[in-house]
């Protein structure tokens, strides 16, 4: 296999060996039914000392691609697999591979986005899951607090399961204040929802907690972590999620 992870194929083979999506691409589009005929042919093709001594007589031999590998291409099928009419052929394997790196960049360039926005806060940042949460330090009402997140793209932090909530709760222990959440409480008293409108599906309140019966419409995170509902007017440590 040395000669193949050394590319010294056609520019084809090279693609197939080197770039492990197309390689991944290329045996979910054959099958399995298609993969003794596979290796049957690779079996013939030896290596290239034994190719160059075979043919080193042969004025007609392409030095360039020994083993046909460009021909093959062309003709968009393997040996022992016959082509049908309309299909796309091996050459559809390539803008399926463009298309996953294309998603790969994509993502990429939302994280890199993301840390952006965050860095205008001046302050702490912290990556937790695919979530980026940064501070400024500052503690302002509810309504402060939500803007100042939303003017950069982004959210109030709304932990969404033990990871993300202990992630917040570092920014709360050290500068060793509460803080607001991205949760409120709906019409219907004691029912809290997240700021989109769509109910909690995560929670993590102190005990007792909440108590309030429509008094206290938002909720702020303890320096152990736990949850309480509180006034959206009483200032607290903004943390938002991006």
């Amino acid at each position: 296999m040395k000669w193949l992870l050394r590319g010294y194929c056609s520019p084809f083979s090279r693609m197939m060996f080197l770039q492990c999506p197309l390689y991944i691409l290329l045996a979910v589009f054959l099958g399995t039914g298609h993969a003794i005929p596979i290796f049957d042919w690779f079996s013939k093709l030896g290596s290239p000392g034994d190719t160059e001594k075979e043919n080193s007589d042969d004025p007609k031999l392409n030095t360039q691609d020994p083993f046909g590998l460009e021909e093959l291409f062309k003709k968009n099928c393997l040996p022992g697999i016959p082509a049908n009419k309309g299909d796309a052929g091996l050459g559809a394997l390539v803008p399926m591979v463009t298309e996953f790196q294309k998603q790969e960049l994509l993502q990429l360039k939302d994280q890199l986005n993301s840390f952006e926005k965050a860095l205008q806060l001046n302050g702490k940042i912290q990556k937790v899951g695919k979530k980026i949460l940064a501070t400024n330090g500052k503690e302002v009402d509810f309504a402060t607090s939500k803007t100042t997140c939303e003017a950069i793209g982004g959210n109030i932090a709304t932990p969404m399961n033990d990871e993300e909530n202990n992630a917040i709760l570092t920014f709360v222990k050290e500068h060793n204040r509460y803080a607001f959440l991205g949760v409120k409480e709906g019409l219907v008293p004691g029912k809290f929802s997240y700021l989109d409108g769509t109910p909690v599906t995560y929670t993590n309140w102190y005990k007792n907690e909440p108590n309030s019966k429509g008094q206290e419409q938002c909720v702020e995170m303890y320096t152990d972590g736990k949850w309480n509902d509180k006034g959206c007017n009483q200032n607290r440590l903004t943390i938002c999620e991006f």
